[in-house]
């Protein structure tokens, strides 16, 4: 966690520092956001760069083990997708979900099987076949947002005789995911004419703490871009650059 007041005041410090604009708690929780995205999104693209390089032996100076310490707070095991009952036609994907994980099909016997991720097109074609259809010892799951724009799993086995159907029953099936972060929310009250800080409703970055200066520049940078101050952006990108450099040096 890093502290959201923190981080506002380090960001007025800067922008206020030679009269350079103040930036609202609206603006402010705006860029922080956009900032926090940014800096998530980046952790999936190093991930998949530092794989394919050789670490070494110690712990605190692997990349890859430190973006993996980073992201590790968002990934869920087991979670029940979906809600409602045998009623629901699809199994709604929650909105937190960042990337969707393995999906598992748990029997009314118990007995629990990973389901395959297959395409419309390839499930028109093994329902064509009885002996390429789902059963509940081979479940298969299709990714569809059709008709409604709501993200749906639709995952399909067999039922007592043999015919598939889906499985709509949420509690049959959990899934693996790695989540969005909170937005984070710089609360205040207003006093004098003023805005202070407020503790209760605001809501801190989840984003580990050596992430700290780098929210700090590139809220800057949204700042700067916002006010048209090229040189706060500049200031703010440069020192982002640096940051960027050291840590992957």
């Amino acid at each position: 966690m890093i502290s959201i007041d923190t981080i506002y005041q380090r960001v007025l410090a800067t922008a206020n520092k030679e009269q350079r604009g103040y930036i609202t708690p609206q603006e402010f929780n705006l860029f922080a956001n956009q900032a926090q995205m940014d800096i998530f999104d980046q952790y999936f693209y190093d991930v998949n760069k530092f794989s394919k390089v050789h670490g070494n032996e110690t712990e605190a100076g692997d990349m890859l083990d430190l973006l993996n310490e980073k992201v590790d707070i968002f990934e869920m095991k087991n979670m029940i997708i979906g809600t409602g009952c045998t009623t629901l036609p699809s199994l709604p994907i929650d909105p937190e979900i960042y990337i969707l994980g393995n999906i598992f099909y748990t029997s009314v016997t118990g007995g629990t099987r990973e389901a395959e991720r297959i395409s419309e097109k390839e499930f028109i074609t093994i329902m064509n076949s009885p002996l390429t259809q789902p059963t509940e010892e081979k479940p298969v799951y299709v990714r569809d947002g059709r008709p409604t724009g709501v993200d749906l799993v639709r995952v399909f086995v067999d039922n007592a005789v043999g015919t598939p159907v889906q499985a709509t029953c949420p509690t049959c099936c959990t899934c693996n995911y790695t989540r969005r972060p909170l937005d984070a929310r710089w609360n205040f009250t207003v006093v004098n004419g003023y805005a202070q800080y407020n503790a209760t409703g605001s809501i801190d970055f989840e984003l580990h703490p050596s992430e700290e200066n780098n929210l700090v520049h590139k809220i800057l940078e949204l700042a700067g871009i916002v006010m048209k101050d090229t040189n706060l952006y500049q200031i703010a990108s440069q020192e982002e650059i640096k940051d960027i450099q050291l840590e992957k040096s």
